[in-house]
């Protein structure tokens, strides 16, 4: 087994990973656990629940279900709602442990709906996704979507483990793989310029899903996470880097329609698009961007962006977390490997845009 630790003031704890782990979850329930909420939706509970259930249960605490819908879309106050009025019926206290099992979206909800149950009660993260193994289920950000913006409601909440299975990645599609993927690439970008290479020359094993390479990918990606949020917990400065691609990856999601693209291809997407604003405005050399396009597009992310026009663009960017006083604010890389949060004048978007984006769909 392999133990990344995070340490932040809201809290340290292990990130765990290992074949296997979804029958030893158990070990993760505290001792003094009053009864653990398992939260997840019916196409992971359809194929893990059993497994998961009987782990669970060896803890000797009560197991109570939640059962979400699933997908983007239902990243939403009602579906937030279905949690606390389970929790609320089954009468849980402030020693209940809640378990996230499933992606990002369960994660997000669960550790949001901890954050809020009686101002706070322990969760555990048991991402089920490669996106949500490598990025979400790590720093204790939560949260829902609203029509005008994507995590735009939320809170810090750090969990008290993160169990992480990578044989549970076997029954994604391939689709899930790539959206994963794209979050690995990006942490070569802002903080790892070897690691971005090895992403390069292994992306056909990973998008295969061989045992080494995903174990490496895995690894690496959540010591770089750990380590930037350990030193910016709540993203007052370097864990904004974090969010390399996300500004245009974001504009998409909300402006096609939460759902339409995986989180992880916006992003993807998005990582191309910051590239050619990097080039732009910091210098980044034309060779890299192309590298950036090339990894993303060797690892089945989306490279061209849907044509939303370039006033709609602003305008859904205007409403990212990192936008300040009405100024756009994007992570660029000035060299990869190094990243950086700097304020874009939007008139320096309509060039990047014009050689980014396409009508259509996934491009």
């Amino acid at each position: 087994m392999t133990i990344v630790r995070v340490t932040t003031p809201g809290g340290d704890y292990p990130i765990h990973i290992e074949d296997g782990r979804l029958d030893r979850l158990t070990e993760a329930v505290p001792a003094d656990a009053t009864a653990v909420a398992l939260v997840s939706n019916p196409v992971i509970l359809e194929r893990y629940g059993k497994r998961v259930r009987d782990a669970l249960v060896r803890s000797g605490k009560p197991v109570i279900e939640v059962v979400l819908p699933d997908g983007e879309a239902h990243k939403t106050w009602q579906s937030l709602n279905i949690v606390f009025d389970v929790l609320l019926q089954n009468a849980l206290d402030r020693k209940a442990v809640l378990v996230a099992f499933g992606g990002g979206v369960v994660g997000d909800m669960g550790g949001f709906a901890a954050a809020c149950y009686m101002r706070g009660i322990r969760f555990i993260q048991v991402p089920t996704t490669l996106l949500a193994q490598v990025d979400s289920s790590v720093g204790g950000k939560t949260a829902i979507n609203h029509p005008l913006g994507k995590n735009m409601i939320g809170a810090f909440h750090q969990p008290i483990s993160v169990e992480i299975d990578p044989e549970v990645l076997a029954s994604l599609p391939a689709r899930e793989i790539s959206a994963g993927l794209a979050e690995v690439v990006k942490y070569g970008l802002i903080a790892d310029a070897p690691f971005f290479s090895w992403c390069e020359d292994h992306a056909t094993e990973l998008r295969a899903l061989d045992p080494e390479a995903v174990a490496h990918a895995i690894r690496r990606s959540c010591e770089l996470k750990a380590r930037v949020v350990s030193e910016d917990e709540r993203e007052s400065g370097v864990r904004a880097i974090l969010n390399l691609g996300h500004t245009f990856g974001h504009a998409i999601e909300a402006g096609l329609g939460y759902g339409q693209w995986l989180h992880g291809e916006a992003v993807g997407c998005g990582m191309v698009q910051a590239a050619e604003l990097s080039a732009d405005l910091l210098g980044l050399p034309r060779e890299d961007v192309e590298r950036v396009r090339r990894v993303v597009e060797a690892i089945g992310c989306p490279v061209v962006a849907p044509d939303l026009g370039v006033a709609r663009w602003v305008e859904l960017m205007g409403h990212d977390k990192k936008a300040q006083g009405g100024t756009l604010r994007f992570v660029l890389m000035p060299r990869i490997g190094e990243a950086e949060c700097m304020d874009v004048d939007p008139a320096a978007l309509a060039p990047v845009l014009g050689r980014t984006v396409a009508d259509g769909g996934r491009g």
